[in-house]
């Protein structure tokens, strides 16, 4: 279908096209089942409830909205089936208002305190939030800028964070520290509770993507100070050093064991003193894969966690790719509870509708305890109707990922959530665990963990670190691909539940109360999963069907049938030549403008149900009814067909 046959549909920016939030009604507010400890490989609430995140981030200055905003999307996001809003990027100097500045103006001369006004302001958002069963992650450090005053060395050659030099420098750590309590002890008018005290706040990383195993250590003063610890702890070990300056971007295994030593103990010197102050709840150190080394280190955290990115600078799709959820198994360890702080296929990809549900269904099959996009929104702005953020923090990048008004992606939160919080997708039969032995973990070499490359979506899969004892099915050193050998063009989980190929570039999500195909379906013909078979003439979709009562889907009375597959901005244009890092066609050149469009799946269904009297309605970005769609009741099936009449993404399935 020609882009001009596209329909608008424009997500509202403060409400939603339907409601579901009462299918979790009875976990408001949120904090009612006490603080979130850690319990085994499972984040678990003091009452013993099993915690399930399905979330978002909000990016700088839209963690501080006015309180008008915050009431509006609070209620929003719950409609949608959110639970979990990670604060990113708080402290980010290039974001309008910030934790430490409201306003931009005045010069700023240090980072020592926090704005009364930015306070107030998250403040109410996490008030707001938490009323609607929705949870904090709290970041600490992300992109704060050290300023002259602050008293730190080098000030002007630090860049964001400080990377790595805040993970061993101990005026940089006390700085940390000194954020920490200002920010935990703090009261919120609001709630009346200290953020310490409030289990609404329920997790919080140390430093986002910031780590001294992966991340250079080269400006001076910083690096010879680390040199004569280097030295002091070589001559502890009986390790013979030269004269000659020692070069950290060239680790050694000497020095690969003693960074991994330094990063550890800053994890276990802050998680200490965040105890100290009385804060309780669960605690990483940083947050993305790169090295085994780094790896070792965050054992001493409560959980680990990991981002990841599909799609983004390039035209393919995550579905005809092979390995694509290794990099967050390799920071999954068996004996933790595991998190995915950022993932996002980001637009203009237009094969990204097969991404949310993709990820919350193999999130569910892994048991990981929660994971969010990056980003719900990088402002605080209102109404928009096209998709981009803005350009800001130095990176063309940004403008690619708000997903709060993208149909492709936040459009299918509704089913994501569904499957992931109501544990509509059963984990995993069997359990790998990848046994990594000590000299690897400090090998300079970085070697790779080739049979990661299909398990996380066959069993259950995760890093056994030495000395670790974790209950296993299968248990395999990184050198044994027999699992992922089996998968030679698909892979079956072992429930049955989950299926991809990535030859015929389709999979699908088959259980009692949500079915999901996606990917290239318009090429493979008829689809058949228990109880449904698609017929589908749009090329590239998303169809997801989830009951919306307690009942299977063949028996429910209220449905949800989502379609929805490529989708743009009115206008659009994408670079024709290579825009740094961007190859042709994967960077808006021009972001265009509203209406947002997405293309009408049509599709033949036939579901299997007892319901014989279901009537179908197509729904609008407004929720309203805009047409029934035709249907016949045969032998105990419901015939009907979409996207030719009443074209829409969203249909409501009820009984007459």
């Amino acid at each position: 279908m020609k882009e001009s046959e596209w329909i608008p549909y424009v997500l509202p920016w403060d409400d939603a096209p339907l409601d579901l939030s009462s299918i979790y009604e009875d976990e408001k507010p949120a904090g009612r089942h006490g603080f979130l400890t850690v319990k085994g490989d499972k984040l678990v609430f003091e009452d013993g409830v099993e915690a399930k995140f399905w979330g978002t981030c909000f990016n700088s200055a839209a963690n501080f909205p006015p309180h008008d905003y915050s009431e509006k999307v609070a209620r929003r996001l719950a409609k949608f089936g959110i639970n979990m809003v990670r604060t990113h990027q708080l402290d980010a100097e290039w974001s309008t208002p910030n934790i430490f500045q409201f306003t931009k103006g005045k010069a700023l001369d240090n980072t020592l305190s926090l704005d009364p006004r930015s306070l107030d302001r998250l403040d109410y958002l996490i008030y707001c939030l938490k009323k609607e069963g929705i949870y904090i992650y709290l970041d600490q450090l992300t992109y704060r800028k050290f300023k002259p005053g602050d008293d730190v060395d080098a000030v002007d050659e630090l860049g964001d964070a400080a990377k790595p030099y805040t993970n061993f420098d101990p005026k940089l750590i006390e700085l940390q520290k000194k954020f920490s309590y200002d920010l935990w002890t703090h009261i919120n008018p609001y709630t009346g509770l200290a953020y310490k005290d409030d289990p609404a706040i329920a997790l919080m990383e140390i430093a986002n993507e910031n780590d001294l195993l992966s991340q250079h250590v080269t400006l001076e003063p910083y690096r010879s100070r680390l040199e004569e610890q280097y030295r002091e702890w070589a001559k502890e070990h009986g390790i013979q050093v030269g004269e000659e300056k020692i070069d950290f971007t060239k680790p050694t295994p000497p020095i690969i064991r003693f960074l991994h030593e330094v990063q550890r103990n800053f994890y276990e010197e802050m998680i200490k003193y965040l105890r100290s102050i009385g804060v309780k709840v669960p605690i990483t150190g940083s947050n993305w894969s790169r090295s085994l080394a780094l790896l070792s280190a965050l054992n001493v955290t409560d959980y680990t966690d990991s981002h990841c990115y599909w799609g983004w600078g390039d035209r393919s799709s995550m579905v005809e790719k092979k390995n694509i959820f290794g990099t967050l198994s390799f920071n999954r360890l068996l004996t933790k509870p595991f998190f995915v702080s950022e993932w996002d296929e980001p637009w203009p990809n237009e094969w990204r509708a097969e991404s949310p549900l993709m990820i919350a269904a193999v999130a569910a099959f892994q048991g990981w305890s929660g994971v969010t996009i990056h980003t719900y929104r990088y402002r605080h702005s209102g109404p928009v109707d096209y998709m981009g953020g803005v350009t800001m923090g130095g990176g063309i990048h940004r403008v690619l990922f708000d997903t709060f008004n993208d149909p492709a992606k936040f459009g299918l939160f509704y089913h994501a959530a569904l499957l992931f919080r109501r544990g509509d997708v059963d984990v995993a039969k069997k359990t790998v665990g990848i046994r990594i032995p000590e000299e690897m973990i400090f090998d300079p070499s970085k070697p790779d963990i080739p049979a990661l490359v299909v398990t996380p979506e066959k069993h259950k899969v995760g890093m056994v670190l030495p000395g670790q004892t974790p209950n296993v099915d299968i248990s395999v050193p990184p050198t044994d691909t027999t699992i992922s050998d089996q998968c030679a063009d698909e892979v079956v989980s072992d429930t049955g539940q989950l299926y991809r190929s990535w030859k015929k570039k389709i999979g699908w999500i088959d259980t009692p109360r949500t079915k999901v195909a996606y990917g290239f379906l318009g090429e493979v013909g008829e689809i058949s999963l228990n109880g449904l078979k698609l017929k589908v003439k749009t090329q590239f979709a998303t169809i997801a069907i989830s009951s919306l009562t307690n009942e299977p889907i063949n028996e429910s009375s209220n449905l949800l049938l989502t379609a929805v597959g490529r989708s743009s901005n009115t206008g659009t244009k994408l670079n024709e030549e290579p825009y740094e890092r961007y190859p042709p066609g994967t960077y808006p050149i021009e972001i265009g403008h509203g209406p947002i469009l997405i293309e009408p799946i049509e599709a033949m269904i036939e579901l299997t149900t007892t319901q014989a009297k279901l009537k179908i309605w197509s729904v609008n970005p407004e929720g309203l009814y805009t047409g029934a769609i035709p249907t016949e009741y045969k032998e105990g099936k419901l015939i009907f067909e979409i996207g030719k009449r009443f074209p829409s993404m969203y249909y409501l399935m009820h009984r007459a």
